[in-house]
Parts: structure tokens; sequence; C-alpha cells
């Protein structure tokens, strides 16, 4: 029996689920206009499946999703499976106007934002860590065998990876147990969150073919390593220069740079109820995790919240590999969303003047209490429900979210902290490693 080829018209959920339509192949093109119908209702089902008590939708509404063609991503068929094909979409009004919770729409407002008041644009990269849902012992961490026991899927998924368009860098075995890591290169702002959407529903479908799951779940088991979601973005300036770059100052971070890095540290617990916005997430932010046990930036410390990576002779002029890395992001959060309140935090601490942060040269362990009252060690919240609280107490973030987007977001978490209230560490991360 022969089996249809169909493209799904897709969007990624405020749980960071990917969702959509599927239409035959041959009917894209009569689509790209007027896209297909979707329920305002759906953007708030949270994702245990039932929507969250106290969302902002009801039955009441009629949205669209509208394709991006340009987003448009395939994955060749695999024996007897059929080609993985998607297109990423906007959540439209009827009419074609823009809704206010659509994710895509509310990361493209920040970078025009970023445009008009700084003069930059932005590329990025979301360096995803995973893990293989696999009974068998692992093998040592970083090590070829546990690349090689992984084939075919390692290679499988960097193929499929190319054939999606996200120019996957590397892959590489990571720490925990059967985990990965793949780095995609950077692409402008709404690019590089597409690329993120893309890469977890690849990673997922090659694992399926290849006879198991693939979890992005922020952890999988209180006693390991968690997958964090790594966003490394720079600034360029009007003239393509990077903004980020000044060889005569610390870091070789510029003005422009700490400023920015400053409004980011100064909103990290709210950007927390955003960026690892589920009931594990805070399991993984903790000092001694190799994530974010510090509320600093750190050049080349993977204990900072905000990371300068090493700016690499070998490969030339440094200044064009000038970035900041955020390490408190995992695969429970909406790319666009957690994107676009970086920049906005950004953008605040540009243009609130705020004071440079000191660039942390240690182990947060090596400090004192002073120091690490300082350089903010263990300072981030401890649990989703102490980050929604930030969140709602910190007037500045609040009002960089759409307000239905920010209502329909609280709401969904809250229902999931209801949803995980009676489950111990261990049940909770095995929930959360079936859902991502």
């Amino acid at each position: 029996m022969s089996v249809a080829e169909l493209v799904t018209l897709a969007c990624c959920d405020l749980a960071a689920i990917t969702r959509g339509r599927s239409i035959p192949a041959d009917a894209v093109e009569a689509h790209l206009r007027a896209g297909v119908g979707w329920v305002p209702a759906n953007h708030a089902l949270t994702p245990h499946g039932p929507v969250a008590e106290g969302s902002p939708f009801g039955s009441i509404g009629d949205l669209r999703l509208l394709p991006d063609a340009s987003t448009r991503a395939r994955v060749e068929p695999d024996r007897e499976d059929p080609a993985l094909e998607l297109i990423l979409c906007d959540i439209v009004e009827t009419d074609g106007g823009a809704w206010p919770a659509c994710p895509r729409t509310f990361l493209r407002a920040a970078l025009k934002q970023l445009q008009s008041e700084l003069g930059c644009t932005l590329l990025a990269s979301f360096e995803h860590e995973f893990q293989l849902l696999l009974e068998e012992p692992p093998e040592m961490p970083f090590s070829v065998v546990a690349q090689r026991r992984a084939q075919p899927f390692v290679g499988k998924v960097m193929d499929a990876l190319e054939q999606a368009g996200a120019e996957p860098e590397r892959v590489f075995a990571e720490y925990a147990p059967h985990q990965f890591e793949i780095p995609v290169a950077a692409a402008p702002g709404l690019a590089a969150a597409d690329r993120a959407v893309l890469l977890r529903e690849v990673v997922r479908d090659v694992a399926r073919r290849c006879g198991t799951r693939a979890t992005f779940t922020p952890l999988l088991d209180p006693e390991n390593a968690g997958n964090g979601v790594h966003i490394h973005f720079s600034l360029l300036g009007t003239d393509g220069s990077p903004a980020l770059y000044d060889a005569n100052r610390a870091g070789r971070l510029s003005e422009l740079g700490a400023r920015f890095a400053a409004g980011v540290l100064a909103h990290a617990p709210a950007l927390c109820a955003l960026t690892a916005p589920s009931p594990v997430s805070a399991g993984r932010l903790q000092p001694h995790h190799w994530s974010a046990g510090a509320v600093c930036v750190g050049e080349r410390n993977r204990e900072a919240l905000l990371r300068i990576p090493p700016l690499v002779a070998l490969t030339g002029d440094p200044g064009p590999q000038m970035r900041l890395e955020y390490r408190a992001a995992d695969g429970a959060s909406n790319p666009y969303v957690a994107l676009a309140v970086l920049v906005h935090a950004g953008i605040a601490g540009v243009r609130g003047g705020l004071q440079e942060p000191p660039i942390l040269d240690r182990d947060p362990s090596e400090l004192d209490a002073g120091e690490g009252e300082r350089y903010g060690v263990g300072a981030l919240p401890g649990s989703l429900s102490e980050a929604l609280d930030a969140l709602a107490g910190d007037d500045e973030a609040r009002a960089w979210l759409p307000r239905l987007l920010y209502d329909a977001h609280v709401a969904i978490k809250r229902s999931e902290l209801d949803a995980s209230a009676r489950a111990d560490p261990e049940e909770l991360c095995r929930r959360y490693a079936r859902i991502y």
C-alpha cells in the first residue's frame, strides 16, 4: 500500500511541544496564503495533555497557522518510513493580523526593538543536549566507544539535520548516560529559533526510526547531569562589525556587551520562569552542575549563567567569534520566547545604563561568602514556583510579555505544578522524560 506524502504546518507552543496539522504535499502552495485553522485553546495545552486551568482561552475563537515558506524542511524517507516534512508557522488572526500570544511574533518584535534601540542585529545558536532512552549500561562520557555504540543513530541524525537545513557542526557523547550534544551553526535570530524547533523534531524522529526514543527533558535522573540548551548569541552593529568585542577591555567584552549582560543578570530569576520552565528544571541549575551555579559573567567558566566562550587564535580574527552563552535554558522552553526575553533583558541593561558586572575568573566553590554573594552563587530560583513568583514580581520583565502570552504561560506552568505536587523526584523525572 502506498503512503501519502504529508507536510505538517507546525508551531511550537508555550509548553515547547511542536503541534500542527498535516496536508498533502501537493496542496502546500494552496495553503501558503491562508494556512490552516487553529484554536486559541491549543496554546494552553499543558505538556500533560489537558488545557490549563485558569487559561485565558475558552471554547470560543479561531486562528490560523500561517506557514513561513522559508522554513520548509524535509528529511527523506527511510525504508518504510515516509519523509518528515515541516513548515513552521506564525499563529495569526483569521484576517492575517498578529495574534499577541504567537511566540514567533513575540521574537520578531523583540529583534525589531533591538534594531531600533541599539542599532544591532542578533546571531544565535541553540546548543542542545539530549539523551537516548536505552536500557543498556552507558559507555564512558565523551568516548569514541559511546558514539560508535549509538550508531547508526549518530550518523543518521547528522545526515537528517543537514537535509533539514539545520547546519549541524558536530556531534559528541556528553557526560550523562547516553547523552549527546549537537551544536549547529549560528543564524539570524528568528532562523536560529526555527532551527532549534527543527532540531528537536528531527532528533526525535531519527531516534524513532532507529528503534529508540530521544528525550530533551531537563533532568532524566536527579542524581545525574541534566540536559541544557545553551543559547549562544552575538550582536552585529549597523556596519556588520561585532558589537560585543573590544580587545582592550576585561574579557574582551565591549561596554555595550557588558551592559547587555548586566540586564540579563538583573532579570535572571524572572527569566528562569521562561527559559527553564518545568518542575524538573531547577534541579539542573545548581552549583557544581556545570550549568548555571552563579548569576554572573564568567570567561570560559561553565558555572556562570553567562559564559564568554574562548576566542580561538587558531581560527583567525577573534572579533567575529565573540559571543555570550546563556546557560540556564532547557528543552522545556519555547525557543522563540527564550531568545526574545534575553533580547529584552539585554536592551533593558543598556537602556538603564546598568553597572558593568565583574567577570568571574574562578570556580564559584573557591569564593568566600562575601564573594559568593557578589557573584550570585546559587541565586537562581530553587523551583518553578519560585521562578514564577520572581517573574510576577519583576514588573519590567513581566511588561515585555503581551498580557495574553503571559497569562497563558503562567496558567500552563501553575497547572504543571499542581499535576506534579505529589510525585517524588524520580517519578517526576520519568514523566518529563516521556514528554520531552
